[in-house]
């Protein structure tokens, strides 16, 4: 490990979905020098991809093309999450060390193992990067990242309710932007803690048709291209565009709430402990990424009235790959319609919403028939 007085160091971290702006917030509060490489983008893939074994999945293609524009513009101290399981994803960090070392670069790797000792650990991994003292600097810091965190996990819920029911086409989209670039500029915990509050007035001023057809589809699979808009290719934008409200159940808050809170703190059902409740007829045990999320979220659409269930993964991810095979048996056990997904940097546009619109419109019929059933 490099010994990057803290004063010196220029922080970086690998893009997904919008976590620059809370964990930007939380780092300068700290004190620390941050550089936040570019949204994912065809530039990032092309770089990921040149640099990266054959057969590796899209996310990791992505994370190294993120460290490697970080670096160049200036980063010399990389931080990265590592979770166990049968997911590659806790081979990332030692895979793009050694290519980043092979291709030239000096700097220092700050790994985040939040499964093992959870709030420690995580405290001892922003200390290394800042060498902070003062327990102010990280109360403030905390408490903007999980508000921030709360607050665009509460404007996306909002984007997918709003964008589908709208009279005026693009109302719900300025507004979420409006208050992405609100909350990436708030810098007062006070502030910070009204945003939700905030946000929820905002969208219930937008025009909506209330009485609209508008059947509800769950986007299930793996985190990173469920969090990406890029890499998913905006598939919620696109299934929202289609009259269909969008329902996700992996967000970022909830996800570092169950994980950070200290048990005694936590008084709700997490998603895995609900995901292992609602598969335990066809896994049971969880084996690694969000494997058995995919299957309980699956299980509980169906038991919820749920229309349709849209499965998006990283071509080679192992535990998807085991979810897509079990996923079958459970669409037809909980007479469910159940869509998989695979992406990679050769996936073709056209094909891929060609595949989409055959499927909402499966959806539609069976949510009109569903609704003609009940009268």
């Amino acid at each position: 490990m490099n010994k990057i007085k803290s004063k010196d160091r220029i922080i970086a971290w690998p893009r997904m979905g919008r976590i620059d702006i809370p964990l930007k917030a939380l780092l300068v509060s700290l004190g620390a020098n941050v550089i936040i490489p570019p949204s994912n983008n065809n530039k990032a893939l092309e770089i990921g991809v040149k640099n990266s074994i054959e057969g590796i999945c899209l996310p990791y293609k992505l994370n190294l093309a993120n460290y490697i524009m970080a670096l160049d513009k200036g980063a010399n101290t990389l931080m990265m999450f590592q979770a166990p399981g049968s997911c590659r994803l806790g081979n990332y960090t030692k895979m793009a060390q050694k290519t980043l070392k092979k291709l030239g670069y000096d700097f220092d790797m700050v790994i985040f193992d939040m499964y093992q000792s959870k709030m420690k650990q995580t405290l001892q991994a922003f200390w290394h990067v800042t060498h902070c003292l003062n327990p102010f600097k990280y109360y403030k810091g905390f408490s903007l990242g999980f508000n921030k965190f709360f607050a665009i996990d509460k404007a996306e819920k909002l984007l997918f309710y709003t964008r589908p029911r709208e009279i005026n086409k693009g109302d719900a989209e300025n507004c979420y932007n409006k208050w992405l670039k609100i909350i990436d500029e708030t810098n007062s915990v006070l502030r910070a803690k009204h945003l939700v509050r905030n946000i929820e007035n905002d969208f219930a001023k937008i025009n909506i048709d209330k009485d609209k057809f508008v059947p509800i589809v769950y986007l299930i699979g793996e985190f990173f291209v469920l969090l990406d808009p890029f890499t998913n290719q905006n598939i919620e934008k696109t299934i929202g565009e289609m009259g269909i409200e969008v329902q996700r159940q992996i967000w970022f808050g909830d996800w570092l709430e169950h994980v950070l809170k200290p048990s005694f703190l936590y008084h709700k059902l997490s998603h895995r402990e609900r995901s292992v409740i609602y598969a335990k007829d066809y896994m049971k045990r969880p084996i690694g990424g969000e494997c058995i999320e995919t299957i309980g979220d699956t299980v509980y659409a169906a038991k919820h009235g749920i229309d349709g269930i849209i499965h998006i993964s990283p071509f080679s991810c192992m535990p998807e790959i085991v979810a897509q095979n079990i996923l079958p048996k459970v669409s037809r056990n909980e007479n469910i319609p159940v869509m998989s997904l695979v992406l990679d940097e050769q996936t073709g546009k056209a094909g891929y919403i060609t595949r989409i619109e055959a499927f909402i419109d499966l959806v539609k019929r069976r949510h009109r028939k569903n609704l003609a059933d009940k009268v």
